[in-house]
């Protein structure tokens, strides 16, 4: 069985890679190059498997979901300008794919040994573009 949370968050960032002269990176990730950056509200689904628990009818407290979901991308990244606030985007462009990438690896050991495991995450830049990632 599959369930999903989604929770939201609003960030800034800036597609950037200082690696390349500014040039490169206007052609490569044109206005997203901006070094001031931009801001996103990003819509994140994450998608759990299990079996329903025979006593309470469950696959995983919802609650609990919900507590490890800010602990981990709600609360260190909501209102944050990623590159300059958020390891390791200091180091790694901020883009949809590689904070998806980032998004997984705080929330796969979380669910690495519980009822549900983590089947699939969903990041929504916009309304109409997403990242889907299952990991490796």
């Amino acid at each position: 069985m599959l369930l999903t949370r989604k929770i939201e968050f609003s960030a800034s960032h800036s597609c950037f890679n200082p690696e390349l002269s500014e040039a490169e990176n206007q052609a490569l990730y044109g206005a997203e190059a901006n070094p001031q950056g931009h801001g996103h509200n990003y819509l994140l689904e994450v998608t759990l498997r299990g079996e329903p628990d025979a006593v309470t009818g469950m696959v995983v407290d919802l609650k609990d979901v919900k507590a490890i979901l800010e602990r981990e991308v709600v609360d260190p990244m909501d209102h944050r300008h990623l590159n300059r606030e958020v390891p390791p985007f200091d180091r790694v462009v901020p883009t949809t794919e590689n904070l998806v990438v980032e998004i997984w690896k705080r929330l796969e050991p979380q669910f690495a040994s519980g009822p549900a495991r983590l089947h699939s995450i969903r990041l929504y830049e916009t309304d109409d573009m997403f990242v889907e990632y299952e990991g490796r």
